[in-house]
């Protein structure tokens, strides 16, 4: 450790007889007062700085010194608020250009082999080939971290994998912090869960187990722990969520190795591993074993029963405790007098107690008080990245120096609670009275899939292998200036609704050249899939910074869902109604399932969430009638977050899959026969709810396939699932252009586990975020690899 790290942490935990053992008693002299931290922190900065930078840097407009020093700014920031704010220790590594799992293969060497030119000729460059990809060259799969919306980027192991240690962006951002003065404690993604996250590489069994890499890949992380070590870090956070997942014998014996061996280093810092976002069950006792220095664990949602277990397994003497109460996935207040209730208990159960949030904010927005927006009433009901750092601190400083030290802040809260808990907003009788009104019958379809289908093919007509898109198509700079204009005054309705419809001719324009034959009217109108719907239901608040990242530069403002839901007009009808005026080929209605309102927003918590799905799916039921009686023959109601707002433990998922599944149906099952059903869900593992996804009794599914080699149409046959089914052939979260050739080849792979009448031909997603130009060829070669299967049948 320097003198700078070593005197900061010296001054963060003073030993000294006016610390507490509870909220408000006095401690001996020999227990460290509790300090504060937080475990990660979002990286984009107040106007998604980096956002700009790292995408100006792609288009040439911004050299990559400019990029990096842009990205330095924002870490410099980001620990002075911390440490502003009075936070002990700051977190450092946690900060990249993309993705935390990406920088982690790039920390080990695990650079896959089509990358490594790349790698090595400009490693930037070659980085972000790796997440997106280029023109010959396929980007490493995407998929959801956990049970958020966030996604990382799939590392890509085999037996032949060799680790090397690169631990140059760790070191560097720690001197970075330490030259600032601040107590830093760099974050790695621990080894185990590396290992647990990542997939056999192309050309690999499928079988291979890539956490038999294990023994070569502690050697690496030792090298750059004592590299760590020698820059100064007096403590290293090591990432282990996929330890609240069911984990066999094998894993826990190889986690309890691999913390053995790392425990066993004579040339390390200190070692906190961190875990978060369910219980640790049968991986708790495992640690609490393993000779490392400290845990940081989550006491909040279901988390909290890691408190009791903690207590079961004996605390953990000798040891630091990084207590999770602050909540770092929603963004409602902290009730800050039971947490300090939990934080009395735990300073009974380890020698050393700090006060954090329970995983890393990366999770929510950066700051409510820039929502000026919203009635001041309501703000102080939430909490994002800055207001709970202040929780956080508040919290260790009355856990440490008595609870009347911080009187008029827990007065405060509590009247806030109070106001939240009686609010008119938060209770609708007439809603709650429908709620309980629906029966079995509301969410069964009339007929059978085998007798709807025939129906649905009379009406429509579609040639075999049908052609379609997801929904979106490019939200241009031009839609997004129209956005801006209205909203600030300077475009009126009318106006804007010129522009729209001038955009929806274009798309459908477009769709029928190429020779679509299911299309879409692009939503152009939509600044996002759930925050569309959500302003125009209530119950929902809106916000105008909130940004967090889901994935590279893609940002969204997911709504916060603040009281009981209705729909006060229908949503997408005109639109729908409009494009269809303008084609004899059937325009989809496009609509976000209930499922996912909730899983891409801030949810209450004060409710169940099956009651508040049940709902939403009774709002877009009513949405539905209206779409189906304008015309609609098929509507479209996208669930991408059916498979990751599943449980982490599987105990607990089939309560939730069955109120899922039934909001899902309740907000499908009221149309005719005639009208075709389809839904959609991309960069997900599907294999384990395959089931579930049969009972949605959806008539058309599409799913994300072209980016992990059309595995997901094997688990459907495996399945036996009898409905129509579109793998992606065309991955829309990379900029390369798929050839005909290429899409031709991924058809008939998916052909050998899905019959033809049942096959649909799509991309793997919506195409907001890509550029016309890409989509244009893309979306012709797509329909000319359709003709080309076809012409193989005819």
């Amino acid at each position: 450790m320097t003198s700078t790290s070593a005197a900061a942490a010296s001054r963060s935990h003073p030993a000294s007889a006016s610390t507490s053992t509870s909220a408000s008693a006095p401690a001996s002299a020999a227990r460290p007062r509790p300090g504060s931290t937080v475990l990660g922190h979002p990286r984009q900065g107040a106007d998604r700085e980096l956002k700009k930078a790292v995408e100006g840097y792609w288009k040439g407009r911004v050299t990559a010194d400019a990029l990096r020093e842009t990205a330095a700014g924002l870490r410099r920031d980001t620990w002075r608020r911390l440490a502003d704010s009075g936070l002990d220790e700051v977190p450092t590594g946690d900060f990249s250009y993309y993705d935390h799992v990406l920088d982690t293969s790039v920390m080990v060497g695990a650079i896959p082999a089509r990358h490594r030119a790349a790698v090595e000729a400009d490693p930037l460059d070659g980085y972000f080939a790796m997440a997106r990809g280029a023109q010959d060259v396929a980007p490493l799969e995407m998929t959801k971290w956990f049970d958020t919306n966030y996604h990382y980027l799939v590392p890509e192991l085999g037996p032949d994998t060799v680790f090397t240690a690169d631990s140059a962006k760790q070191v560097a951002e720690l001197r970075e912090a330490l030259a600032l003065g601040h107590t830093a404690r760099p974050v790695l993604v621990g080894p185990v869960t590396y290992l647990l996250l990542a997939k056999p590489a192309p050309g690999v069994a499928a079988d291979f187990e890539p956490l038999t890499l294990l023994d070569r890949l502690l050697p690496v992380y030792a090298e750059v722990l004592a590299d760590l070590r020698a820059a100064g870090a007096a403590w290293v956070q090591l990432d282990e969520p996929a330890l609240v997942q069911d984990r066999t014998r094998a894993e826990l014996n190889a986690l309890a190795r691999a913390y053995r061996d790392l425990g066993a280093l004579t040339d390390r810092p200190q070692l906190l591993v961190a875990s978060y976002f369910d219980r640790l069950g049968e991986a708790l006792p495992v640690l609490v074993r393993a000779p490392v220095d400290g845990l940081a664990l989550d006491f909040t949602g279901p988390a909290s029963v890691n408190l009791t277990d903690l207590a079961a397994v004996g605390g953990l003497p000798g040891k630091r405790l990084v207590a999770g109460v602050v909540d770092g996935r929603n963004v409602w207040i902290n009730d800050l007098a039971a947490s300090l209730t939990t934080l009395a208990t735990l300073l009974g159960l380890a020698d050393r107690v700090d006060v954090s949030t329970s995983c890393s904010l990366l999770h929510v927005p950066l700051d409510s008080a820039a929502e000026r927006d919203l009635d001041p009433q309501l703000t102080r009901w939430l909490a994002f990245a800055r207001q709970k750092t202040d929780e956080v601190v508040t919290l260790a400083r009355g856990l440490g120096r008595g609870t009347d030290t911080v009187a008029a802040r827990l007065a405060a809260n509590r009247a806030d609670l109070a106001s939240r808990a009686s609010s008119a907003i938060t209770r609708d009788p007439a809603v709650r009275a429908r709620s309980v009104a629906v029966t079995d019958a509301d969410v069964r379809r009339d007929q059978p899939y085998a007798e709807r289908t025939v129906a649905q093919q009379t009406r429509l007509g579609l040639p075999p292998l049908p052609t379609t898109t997801i929904g979106s198509f490019p939200q241009t700079d031009e839609l997004r200036t129209a956005r801006a204009a209205l909203r600030a005054g300077r475009l009126d309705e009318a106006g804007y609704d010129e522009r729209i419809e001038a955009e929806i001719r274009e798309v459908v324009s477009f769709q029928e050249k190429a020779g679509l034959d299911v299309l879409v009217h692009g939503e152009p109108e939509r600044n996002d899939m759930v925050q569309y719907f959500a302003e125009r239901l209530t119950g929902y608040l809106a916000t105008r910074h909130g940004w967090v990242q889901s994935y590279g530069t893609r940002y969204v403002r997911p709504p916060i869902l603040a009281g009981d839901i209705s729909r006060p007009a229908p949503m997408t009808v005109a639109t729908t109604a409009y494009a269809q005026s303008l084609t004899n080929r059937p325009v989809k209605g496009m609509l976000t399932g209930p499922v996912t309102m909730l899983a891409w927003s801030f949810v209450r918590d004060d409710q169940p969430l099956g009651e508040t799905a049940r709902q939403v799916a009774l709002a877009l039921r009513d949405e539905v009638a209206d779409l189906e009686a304008a015309g609609t023959a098929v509507i479209q109601v996208d669930e991408p977050a059916l498979r990751e707002t599943l449980p982490l433990r599987a105990a607990d998922r089939p309560a939730y899959l069955e109120w899922a599944t039934e909001a899902f149906r309740l907000t499908t099952a009221g149309v005719r026969p005639d009208t075709q059903i389809h839904t959609h869900m991309c960069y997900a593992e599907f294999g384990d709810i395959l089931r579930a996804i049969d009972d949605l009794d959806a008539d058309v599914i599409s799913l994300e396939a072209a980016r992990s080699h059309m595995r997901v149409a094997d688990e459907l046959a495996a399945a036996r699932y009898p409905r129509e089914a579109g793998p992606g052939v065309y991955d829309i979260h990379s900029p390369r252009v798929p050839s005909a050739e290429e899409m031709t080849v991924l058809l008939g792979t998916a052909l050998e586990a899905i019959p033809a009448r049942r096959l649909w031909v799509n991309p793997d997603c919506g195409l907001k975020t890509r550029g016309w130009a890409e989509v244009r060829t893309s979306l012709e070669n797509l329909v000319a690899a359709a003709r080309t299967v076809r012409g193989r049948f005819s």
